[in-house]
Order: C-alpha cells, then structure tokens, then sequence
C-alpha cells in the first residue's frame, strides 16, 4: 500500500525530557525531604510471631475436638489411640502452617511492582537514581516500557497512556495527557512524560492496597462455616451416643469405672480423625494448582471459596482478559497469511502464500518500527514490554523472519489519539530512498491508502470472526533523513 500521511512538525525521541524541563531538587532539598518522608517503599505490616500462627492452626475448633478426643483417649487407658490423634493434629498443624506462611508472601509480591531505578533531574542534571531513594517533588522522566515508581503529577507528556491492568483489570492503556495524574506500579505503554513525584512510600495509592491486603478481616468462609457445623454436629453425636452406651453399660452390671471408660472408648472412636488432614490436603493442593497458573492465595480456605463459584458477574469482557494480545491473520495485496503461535514467543506455524509471506515480513518490520513495545524471555516465558498490542507486532516481525534487534528509525512520530495512527521513519534500503510507516486504526488509514491489488481486493472477515484490527502502510521518500 502507498499513503501520503499528514506529519507532525518534526520528530521527538522517546524519553526525551523536552525543552522546558524543571532542573530538579538540589541534593540539601532531597536529604532533608527523605528525612521528612522516608523511602519510597511499600508498607511492611508487623507479622505476627511465628509461634502465634502455629498456635492458631493447632488450636482452631476442629484441633480442639481431637484435642479432646485424645485426653479422653488417655483417660481411657488407651495412649497409642491418644498419640496418634495428638500425632495427627500435630503434624496437620505443622503443614498447614508452612502453607498459610508460603501465601502470606503473597502481598509481599506488590513490592516487586516497584521498579528498582528510575531516571530523574535533579539539580539540573539527568541522572539514574533506586527507586526507594525518590522524595515528593523529584522530577521524573519516564519513556515507553518504565514502570512508575510512585504517585506523580504529569508535567508534559506526549502522546503517553498507561497501561493500569495492575489496578483496574483494564488491558486497554489509557491516555494521560499534561496535569493527569500517573499511579505508581502501572507502566508507561507508549509515550514519554515528566512527572513530578507527588506521594511515595506509604503515603502512594499501591500501599494502600497493600494495607487493605494485610488489615482486612476476611469474613468466615463457606468451609469454615460448614466445618464448624459439622464438628458441632460430631460432637453432639458422640458425646450423645457415649452417655447411651455408658448408661447401658452399667445397667447391665458393668462398674461404674468400667462403664465410664466403655463409653470414653465409643466416644472417641466416633470421631473421625481422618477428616482434618483430609481436608488441609485437598485445600492445599488446590493452593497449588493456582500457584502454577499465577495465582496467589492467602489462606487455604479461598481454594474452596474459589472453587464454590459458578458465576462471574461483570460489566464489561476487558476485566476478564489475559492483557495479551497475538497477531494471527495478516492481509496483503497477495493474499492472506495466518500464524498459529504461543503467546509473544518468536516461533510460530506460518501459512499462506509465499507472496503473501514476503508482504505480511515487510508490513509486519514496518509496524514493529513505528512502536516502542518489544518482547522478552523471562523464566521460560514470553512477555510483552510495554503496551500488549506493540508487543504483539514484535512477536509478528520475528515470527515471519525479524532479527531480535530491530534497525533503529531514523525519526518516529507517537501515536495520535486524534489522528489514530502512529509512524517511523526507516533508513534507505536497496532502492536508495527513506521509507515512511503508518500504522493505526484501519478505519482512519485504509482510506488514505491506494491497494496495489486487484479491483475490489481488500480485508474483510476480522470483524464478523471477533478480530481486533490493525493496519498499516507505507510511502518511499526521496529525503534520507
């Protein structure tokens, strides 16, 4: 395809503070400010002692029932019964215990949403500074792909939106423009900005979620409920049938001693001792099956809960995304091409013509250089850097062929909200001439473009197949920079 495009006065490179930016806190102003607010760190809630959780998973009303069972058992004149109910409880209490302490790290992972430095004016220098070290009124430069490292306030921006799934289950970025504001932990999806640090440490919107993550009294659980009827019930039942049996008993003759540890022994083998490793276990494997979808769980007991569920009520299908995005049909001029591929990983089952190929490589190296989103490999796992959608341009390019570093464009121009587009500049290839690229929504660009196809030949079906569409094209330029 071939577009004359309406171009911006002139390029900005990505990250560039801009000409008006503030020359930054002086060194005297940080060191006292940081001495005034401390580091910029999330809250670290006091835990309780490890003794008093052990003691809560060995003393919760089910333990006490067995507890029990076992002292009547030793009265009883039965101590291997009575050990190994006190063994059961023990070591039921012990694995619990170690579970309940791997999920209470779970709200310790909102640390990680913090970046570990960040680039920052100060006294009129540009300079990378850790994050924790960061005081209200530093000023911060933030390009695509950073995560914000507290509360700012946006001082200028150009074209930059805020990925803030992390807090609204959103995948869409969602513009940000001069005055707004930037939550600390989203990232920055495409753009840059200066922003000028507004709140840090416990004072930032994230360790107010992180406080509600520690100080929140759960209420009792479906399970929690139901077992602790179903331990009254036990009780009842148990005790009841060990009066019957102890009445009998000494009615038919039996001493009173020997009537009474009769009915002990009924007693405690009415209750099933079986029940609350049973139980723990079932919890805790479901625990970590979760765990291996990415699934953090606090306590045990949210296993059942999750499980109990049968429907989800929503307003709207963004809040149950994955927040990926994966290019799986491309349309050239000479036909269509589809990619069969996992996640943002570079390796995909390509098909169609090989003509198609050859265009959907050249269209896909086009739109990869006029974004700023990229792909990497962390712990096994393909991941986008930056907006879902750039990274999913990425993953094409080196689908159908792209190296893993892209060449560098020689100007870029960020995308327009109002113009819904976004373009780059590309070096002179064999024909000697700089190529411009577009890429944007195909309904404000396909009517700039002229088809080098057929008569009526163009790309439908994505909207009728529940496709999301992007399109993009091309012009030669006789100007090399």
């Amino acid at each position: 395809m071939s577009v004359t495009p309406r171009l911006p006065a002139g390029p900005r490179r990505p990250g560039a503070p801009g000409p008006a930016a503030p020359v930054g806190l002086g060194d005297a102003e940080v060191a006292r400010l940081r001495a005034r607010y401390g580091p910029n760190s999330l809250p670290r809630e006091r835990a309780r002692p490890w003794w008093v959780r052990l003691g809560a998973e060995l003393a919760h009303f089910f333990a006490l029932m067995l507890w029990a069972a076992a002292a009547l058992a030793f009265i009883a004149g039965m101590p291997q019964l009575g050990w190994a109910i006190a063994a059961v409880v023990v070591i039921n209490g012990l694995f619990a215990f170690v579970q309940e302490a791997r999920a209470e790290r779970a709200s310790a992972k909102l640390r990680e949403l913090l970046p570990s430095n960040v680039q920052v004016r100060r006294g009129g220098r540009t300079t990378v500074v850790g994050a924790v070290e960061l005081v209200p009124g530093d000023i911060v430069l933030l390009a695509a792909g950073d995560r914000v490292p507290a509360d700012l306030e946006i001082l200028s921006a150009s074209a930059l939106s805020l990925d803030e799934s992390m807090l609204t289950g959103e995948s869409v970025p969602v513009a940000r423009e001069r005055g707004g504001a930037a939550t600390g932990g989203t990232f920055v999806a495409t753009g840059d900005a200066v922003g000028r640090v507004a709140a840090t440490g416990v004072s930032t919107r994230l360790a107010e979620i992180a406080r509600l993550t520690t100080r929140a009294e759960p209420p009792p659980s479906p399970l929690d409920l139901e077992l602790k009827r179903v331990v009254k019930v036990i009780a009842m039942v148990s005790v009841t049938v060990g009066a019957v049996f102890f009445a009998v008993s000494f009615l038919i003759g039996n001493p009173l001693a020997g009537a009474f540890l009769f009915a002990i022994g009924v007693t405690v083998a009415l209750v099933p001792e079986g029940l609350l490793p049973t139980v723990t276990l079932s919890l805790a494997m479901g625990a970590q099956r979760m765990s291996g979808r990415h699934a953090l769980v606090r306590n045990l007991q949210a296993v059942e809960t999750l499980g109990s569920t049968t429907f989800i009520c929503t307003d709207k299908t963004g809040t149950l995304t994955q927040n990926r995005m994966s290019a799986v049909r491309v349309w050239t001029p000479a036909g269509s091409v589809t990619l069969e591929g996992r996640g943002y990983a570079p390796e995909a089952t390509v098909s169609g013509p090989p003509a198609a190929i050859s265009a959907a490589a050249r269209l896909a190296a086009g739109a990869r250089a006029a974004s700023q989103g990229d792909i990497e490999e962390h712990d096994g796992e393909w991941r986008a850097v930056g907006d879902p959608m750039e990274g999913a341009l990425t993953a094409l390019d080196r689908r159908l062929g792209g190296t893993a570093e892209a060449p560098a464009p020689l100007a870029g121009f960020a995308f327009d909200e109002e113009r819904k587009r976004q373009s780059a500049v590309l070096p002179a290839g064999a024909g000697g001439a700089a190529e411009l690229w577009v890429r944007g929504a195909p309904e404000t660009l396909l009517g700039l473009c002229v088809v080098d196809g057929p008569p009526g030949t163009g790309p439908g079906g994505d909207e009728a197949a529940g496709l999301e569409g992007r399109a993009g094209c091309w012009r030669t330029s006789p100007r090399t920079a």
